[in-house]
């Protein structure tokens, strides 16, 4: 068995498609076939259902796979090993972070981090909060920058960063307080979202049961939300790197209502390799200055009621 059979194994197992698999990897169907074939024959067992045109993994296939992904996380991290021989003048550094991170908070660090190590390649997925534990918990990332809290023993998380959650609608709203939240009709992200966790952690402080809230649309992704909102179909819970350019605009407005700062945390396996590409960012990340976020009820100009403001931050 070889980390090739492997790697076309797991392509396909992903794809359920030999094709496909095969022009992923740049490498021929007959190829790709060949090394599944070698697979089964020699350990006696079949890792394909062959239905017509289409395959399946078998039961024996599914728990092969498992198998494999961590063979994998383990080869790439004794290549890390080796790269990082030469100091740091060449490897991969893999990444995942959830939305709002990925998209509006990591890639200024990233620039500063390409400049300091130029040829160190970094691979960024992007995925909601338990989507990026998971594959920081299958080694499939070795680090993980997340909105909201983990439930896993073998990863340890720790506070990098932080950011502000607004409350934001099309239109304009003088005052708010708890029962007005609980009547308002709400655009919300996904479960499993930092955003959405955040919100719920807030509105139960307020002593309001997010599962009876308004719910006119769940989506999938900060600006679909946002979008949404400007259309009017409800009001949002967004991070303030999200909506800041559309209340400059004039497009959404901040309603009068703290939410309250939310932590962003680093997270890794606790047991798996430490690599020096990533603590270098870890390090570049400690050293750039946080400016203070001001607070939703600092602004005047949206809070001219302020006793009025319904502060959700407890």
């Amino acid at each position: 068995m070889t980390l090739e059979q492997l790697r076309i194994f797991l392509a396909v197992a992903e794809r359920e498609h030999v094709t496909s698999a095969a022009r992923a990897l740049n490498i021929s169907q007959s190829a790709a076939s060949a090394a599944i074939a070698a697979l089964e024959t020699r350990h006696g067992v079949h890792l394909f259902h062959r239905v017509g045109r289409g395959i399946a993994l078998t039961d024996a296939g599914r728990a092969f796979a498992e198998e494999a992904r961590g063979v994998l996380a383990r080869a790439r991290a004794a290549e890390t090993v080796l790269d990082e021989l030469g100091g740091l003048r060449r490897g991969t550094l893999r990444l995942v972070a959830s939305q709002t991170i990925a998209a509006y908070w990591l890639p200024p660090l990233l620039a500063r981090y390409r400049a300091a190590y130029p040829d160190i390649a970094v691979e960024l997925a992007i995925g909601n909060t338990e989507m990026a534990a998971a594959q920081v918990h299958e080694g499939v990332a070795e680090l993980g920058i997340v909105e909201g809290d983990i439930d896993d023993a073998a990863l340890a998380h720790w506070r990098i960063g932080e950011d502000r959650l607004l409350l934001v609608g099309a239109e304009p709203v003088a005052q708010i307080d708890a029962a007005w939240l609980g009547d308002a009709r709400w655009v919300l992200r996904e479960p499993g979202s930092g955003t959405r966790a955040a919100l719920e952690t807030a509105l139960r402080k307020r002593r309001i049961d997010p599962e009876a809230l308004d719910i006119a649309l769940t989506l999938p992704s900060n600006e679909s939300v946002r979008t949404a909102v400007e259309a009017g179909a409800g009001v949002a819970a967004l991070s303030e790197l999200v909506v800041a350019p559309a209340i400059a605009a004039g497009i959404l407005h901040a309603l009068p209502c703290d939410i309250g700062a939310r932590a962003f945390h680093g997270v890794r396996h606790k047991e798996r390799y430490r690599s020096a590409a990533a603590d270098a960012l870890l390090e570049l990340i400690g050293e750039v200055s946080v400016q203070p976020i001001a607070s939703c009820t600092s602004r005047s100009a949206i809070h001219a009621g302020s006793s009025n403001t319904a502060n959700l931050s407890g």
